[in-house]
């Protein structure tokens, strides 16, 4: 699946590169040849100034021919990996942005992060150094080992019996290593969440003087991961010491029977050994260079690995909520919401957290749900906007159901303000304006509208007013601030249904009032749905669910749900009085 990131360029790009790796080997196997020709030009005593020339020029083309193809084929192949991880991470990104809460809990923020960055920039590595000793590495050995073969049987053994040495010692190593590699990015994965929890929650750490207890936390993922790569770097941290012995050792393996030989040998016959063992050396290093590459790849490809599955995983995941494919025909009826006998169960859920949920809302009514904690009220507006899909029942809007809308359609229908107020950097202007398709001037008057609408005309006291600094997640604004930006967002957008989840809790009494009371008078065409937990802030809303257990155990207005609705009388008397009701 990963071979989708690859481009016809890239193939292009590759073919190319192969070409020039042929090419390098050809000329740096080529080079021993005329050191042998010099070499025996000198042992016979027959040099000649035009023999030096010649062959020194032949030998210095052929390494300059050989790092021309070396750079440009790095280029190619940097180019190539440069495109892939681009293309990969695009692919990554727009396969997550696809995902229900059922993926995203599933795999896990820290992870869908991790393989986002760090796996991506494993393969990338990969691609850019491996990709040339890939294909360099058996073309090189091949060619070497039938230019050797045709040589002494002695040396020819010589350079079995190391390459032999280096292959058995390296596969012990990589056989105790792979199962360490394997581990690398789940220990990553556990750091990241250490990591990122630490960093989310450090308000919470500080006031509940936690420091200590977060920072174990994270030693005990950072000391899992540093005891794992120890391990690793120690293993694989023996494999250079044994190959420059072995490189050494065959250097003088060669160099003993080549001495042998020329003591056996004729006089006549001396001139050629010699010449024959100079270039073998060459080749002979040639040959466990090329292993050495091999090898090189087997440490580092378990990894590369364990990425390649942990990608192809996320791209593999197929979404458990489907986008319709028919033609977004406009509905008949506009801001109407319907549910008709909803249930709803979360994935390996033991039970239902909703159960037979029923009621209809008219366009421009405004409809309160209210219930303890966990009751399911915020569950009933993500079924609303399909960030779960329903287990039986239907939810409709405009009198269609919610899965036969795209995503896009039935987002432009539905404006949200969620319980957390989430800001992103950039502007104030760029966070209340957020989705929009076209620019926005500082004067418009829908953008003056949301704030007004919002109260928060305190924007205007900022320097820059609308184009003010947000910080990241809106860390330099309080809470009630970011919550007043994020009711000017949804209201901003100008969607038929307008959604408020416990969007009015950071506010004080008078603030959400007025608030309120600007929506009832200026948004009459909208309908709204506001998820509450002050009787005060739902008191005149024109019709009230209320919800116990997954179960809606009453609707209709305030006066008629203190008389005919007990959880509704007990709520509203643990907040206002008798006489306040």
């Amino acid at each position: 699946m990963l071979f989708k990131s690859f481009s016809k360029r890239d193939y292009c790009f590759l073919f190319i590169a192969l070409v020039l790796i042929v090419g390098q080997v050809w000329l740096d196997l080529t080079m021993p040849d005329y050191t042998a020709n010099l070499t025996r030009s000198v042992s016979s005593g027959n040099l000649q100034m035009s023999d030096i020339w010649y062959n020194g020029l032949m030998m210095l083309l052929c390494a300059l021919g050989s790092l021309a193809c070396s750079l440009c084929c790095g280029f190619l192949v940097a180019q190539i990996a440069s495109s892939f991880s681009k293309v990969t991470r695009k692919r990554l990104f727009g396969k997550i942005t696809t995902f229900s809460s059922t993926e995203i809990n599933r795999f896990g923020a820290p992870s869908l992060i991790t393989r986002t960055t760090n796996d991506v920039d494993h393969l990338h590595r990969f691609i850019a150094m491996g990709l040339q000793m890939i294909i360099k590495a058996p073309i090189l050995a091949v060619w070497a080992i039938c230019k050797i073969s045709v040589s002494s049987f002695e040396w020819t053994l010589a350079t079995g019996i190391c390459v032999a040495v280096i292959v058995v010692f390296v596969s012990i190593i990589v056989l105790l290593c792979i199962p360490k590699f394997k581990k690398v990015q789940k220990l990553t994965d556990n750091l990241n969440n250490a990591t990122r929890e630490n960093l989310s929650g450090v308000r919470v750490v500080r006031a509940f003087n936690a420091e200590e207890y977060q920072e174990k936390k994270f030693d005990e993922a950072n000391v899992n991961l540093m005891k794992n790569q120890l391990f690793t770097a120690k293993a694989t941290g023996l494999i250079s010491p044994v190959l420059t012995i072995c490189l050494n050792g065959l250097t003088l393996a060669i160099y003993w029977i080549g001495a042998v030989l020329i003591n056996n040998a004729q006089i006549i016959e001396r001139a050629t050994i010699i010449g024959n063992m100079t270039a073998f050396t060459q080749y002979a290093l040639q040959v466990v260079f090329a292993f050495m590459m091999l090898i090189f790849m087997f440490i580092i490809l378990p990894r590369v690995i364990v990425s390649a599955k942990r990608i192809n995983e996320v791209l593999r995941a197929e979404p458990v909520i489907n986008e319709s494919k028919s033609n977004d025909k406009p509905a008949e009826k506009e801001g109407e919401v319907e549910f008709k006998n909803v249930s709803f169960c979360f994935p390996d859920g033991a039970s239902n957290a909703l159960e037979d949920i029923s009621f209809k809302i008219e366009k421009g009514e405004t409809v309160a749900i209210i219930g303890a904690t966990g009751s399911g009220k915020t569950t009933i507006l993500d079924l609303l906007e399909r960030v779960y899909d329903v287990s039986s029942g239907e939810v409709l809007v405009d009198g269609k159901n919610v899965k036969e809308f795209s995503f896009k359609q039935l987002q432009s229908k539905i404006s949200m303000v969620s319980q957390k107020a989430v800001l992103f950097k950039g502007t104030i202007k760029s966070n209340i304006t957020y989705g929009a398709d076209e620019e926005v001037a500082d004067d418009d008057e829908r953008l003056k509208a949301a704030i007004e609408i919002s109260e928060a005309g305190f924007v205007y006291d900022l320097d820059g007013g609308v184009n003010a600094h947000v910080a990241q997640g809106g860390t330099n604004f309080s809470g009630g601030q970011k919550q007043r930006l994020s009711i000017a967002r949804a209201i901003f957008k100008g969607s038929e249904i307008i959604v408020f989840d416990d969007s009015f809790s950071a506010l004080d009494y008078k603030t959400d009032a007025t608030i309120r009371g600007k929506i009832r008078q200026q948004l009459k065409d909208k309908t709204i749905i506001i998820v509450a937990q002050r009787i005060g802030t739902i008191i005149n809303a024109d019709k009230i669910i209320v919800i116990d257990d997954g179960k809606i155990v009453g609707i209709g207005k305030h006066k008629e749900l203190l008389e005919t609705c007990s959880l509704y009388n007990e709520i509203a008397l643990s907040q206002l009085s008798k006489e306040e009701l």
